[in-house]
């Protein structure tokens, strides 16, 4: 378990597009300290990339871009086969604009999370993982990497020299290998709110990931997310953080953490 007692709690927000909306993102944004905000690719348009922002650097909460693959139809979750020049590109254009919009609003990208797809394939791929890194890293250097816990991408990032945090997912089960359970197996995303809070801590008080099986994966946890597009999304982060307070852990943004982290 880490000692200095902070934690960050972050969510996939700014998903709406035009008249249509997905989540609650003024709700979601009250609870959590870190947003990942689509950047018009997967989701989003630059409408909803500012509202989003606006309201993120409204309640203190840090901005990070969210890039996914060019797939609307399939909200960036459908696995795609692109050369690193065109991860690099796509990574590079979507931080950019976020960056661009941040900048309407007076704020600033310090963050960046692939989605949904790029994420998970980055996960096992080092190839993939090193593109996301090589095009982070042009872009600004001093960006932080949220990366999940046991993949190749937060490797990949560490030995890019950029800043990273170690990230475990609140909603979603685990296999035997450190990595997500895929969305069309049974019991790969988790609903009920209560126990995926208890769940959580466990895994915080372990110092580990808990697979589905109940095998630990030993691991730094430095965020925790919920998936801003999840029916029980608002609910599931309240009791999240409430448990998480309760346990003694304080809410930080990334650059707090990172911060604290270097100190």
């Amino acid at each position: 378990m880490r000692t200095d007692g902070k934690i960050n709690l972050n969510a996939d927000l700014g998903e709406s597009f035009g008249p249509w909306t997905m989540g609650d993102d003024p709700a979601m944004l009250d609870i959590v300290a870190s947003a990942n905000i689509a950047c018009g690719f997967h989701a989003g348009d630059p409408d909803v990339m500012r509202r989003t922002v606006k309201t993120a650097l409204a309640r203190r909460v840090s901005l990070g871009a969210h890039p996914g693959y060019a797939d609307r139809q399939g909200f960036g979750r459908r696995p795609m086969k692109l050369t690193s020049d065109e991860i690099e590109n796509l990574v590079a254009c979507q931080i950019g604009a976020l960056a661009g919009v941040a900048r309407l609003e007076g704020g600033r990208v310090t963050h960046v999370k692939p989605h949904g797809a790029l994420n998970n394939q980055a996960c096992v791929d080092r190839e993939v993982a090193d593109a996301i890194c090589r095009a982070v890293r042009a872009v600004d250097p001093g960006l932080i990497l949220l990366a999940p816990a046991a993949s190749a991408l937060l490797t990949a990032g560490q030995a890019a020299g950029l800043a990273t945090v170690t990230e475990i997912f609140a909603d979603r089960a685990y296999l035997d290998d450190g990595q997500l359970m895929p969305r069309n197996q049974p019991g790969a995303v988790l609903h009920d709110a209560a126990s995926c809070a208890v769940r959580i801590c466990a895994m915080l008080d372990a110092g580990a990931l808990i697979a589905a099986s109940g095998k630990l994966i030993p691991t730094d946890i430095g965020s925790i997310c919920v998936h801003g597009d999840g029916q029980d999304a608002v609910e599931l982060a309240r009791q999240l953080r409430q448990a998480l307070q309760a346990a003694g852990w304080q809410m930080a943004t990334l650059p707090e953490l990172v911060v604290q982290k270097g100190k």
